[in-house]
């Protein structure tokens, strides 16, 4: 190099090439780095300590003296399968995401460090008194959530199968039916099944028969495969279905405008299924149908919705037993960490200004 690529170089070792750390000019940048470095300039290694959802600091959930004070948002665990019509494993999700390494810390996209940002803690799992009955699960699963929402805390599950959908919408829609932006590959309205109204294919049926779920504001996104006929009860009752191939023939933005016309302004519930995504993106999960949404599709759909008032949400039907290389749970883990950001900007969680 000679002339002004000399200079360039010389420049840019007097600023890099130092012993000590660089000062960061970047304003964005640099707040980063102060709140995740601090004065020490070293971060945790993040495949120590305790594993804990999107590495938030761990406090217990007791029910008969909850702490959640200081909190806005409780992420928990949810380990129950007992809903599911096709292959079981959903339990292990919670454990899976756990796991999951280097997920954030910040969201480059929204510009967001949603974990110092917001007052976060992983909860632990809901305490169940017990693993074989279906309706007693979701009765302890809709008392936890009801204690966070009554503590003023925003729930943020990760199941377990989407039957823990019906309860939590029971506890966040207790005073007022919510809209609903759910990302799955099926509608999940579907009527009882062997004798039984709670298995994973009918939270959202149940929660509008409840009157927690207002059905003309929520959407349902990503949707296909070969049980279309059972979903009557979504477009009856006035649920907006955007069907998988309908995304390539409108385009993402149509998408997200839409979602976004749909909720409103209103307190809206967040649920994103695990199978939405193409099997290539997500194998893990129990009910697996091809043609889905890629990872990059699923974040640009998820970050479209900034601003939202969203007040609580879940993911669900991470199934680890069927995981190659943990894909799966690393697609769950991401999606938890882009719903958390999204809250940082929620009227009622975080109420950060929405700008752009």
């Amino acid at each position: 190099m000679k002339g002004g690529g000399d200079d360039h170089l010389a420049a840019l070792r007097a600023r890099f090439g130092g012993p000590a750390p660089e000062a960061i000019a970047d304003p964005r940048f640099a707040r980063v780095a102060e709140r995740l470095l601090g004065s020490g300039g070293r971060r945790p290694a993040p495949y120590a300590g305790l594993p804990t959802l999107l590495s938030a600091p761990a406090r217990g959930f007791d029910p008969a003296a909850p702490d959640l004070a200081g909190l806005q948002v409780g992420l928990f665990g949810v380990p129950m399968d007992l809903g599911v019509t096709n292959r079981a494993g959903a339990r292990f999700g919670p454990r899976a995401l756990r796991t999951i390494e280097r997920v954030g810390p910040y969201h480059h996209a929204l510009d967001v460090l949603p974990l110092h940002d917001l007052a976060v803690a992983d909860l632990g799992d809901v305490p169940f008194r017990g693993r074989f009955r279906l309706e007693e699960a979701h009765q302890d699963i809709e008392a936890m959530a009801a204690a966070l929402v009554a503590a003023g805390v925003a729930p943020l599950a990760v199941g377990g199968d989407h039957s823990i959908s019906h309860p939590l919408l029971r506890a966040v829609g207790r005073d007022r039916p919510v809209g609903l932006i759910h990302v799955d590959a099926h509608c999940d309205t579907s009527a009882m099944t062997d004798g039984v109204r709670f298995h994973h294919g009918g939270p959202f049926r149940n929660a509008v028969l409840d009157g927690v779920l207002d059905p003309r504001r929520t959407v349902q996104i990503g949707i296909r495969g070969a049980a279309e006929w059972l979903w009557e009860f979504s477009l009856v009752s006035g649920m907006t279905v955007i069907h998988a191939e309908e995304i390539d023939a409108i385009g993402l933005p149509a998408v997200i405008a839409r979602a976004r016309a749909v909720v409103g302004a209103g307190p809206v519930y967040l649920s994103f299924d695990i199978d939405a995504l193409d099997p290539a993106f997500a194998p893990g999960t129990g009910t697996p149908e091809p043609g889905g949404l890629s990872m990059r599709e699923a974040q640009a759909l998820l970050r479209g919705l900034k601003g939202l008032d969203i007040v609580a949400g879940d993911v669900v039907e991470v199934a680890p037993p069927y995981d190659a290389a943990a894909v799966t749970a690393l697609a769950g883990a991401s999606i938890l960490f882009e719903i958390l950001a999204l809250m940082a900007f929620s009227p009622s969680v975080g109420g950060r200004a929405v700008s752009g």
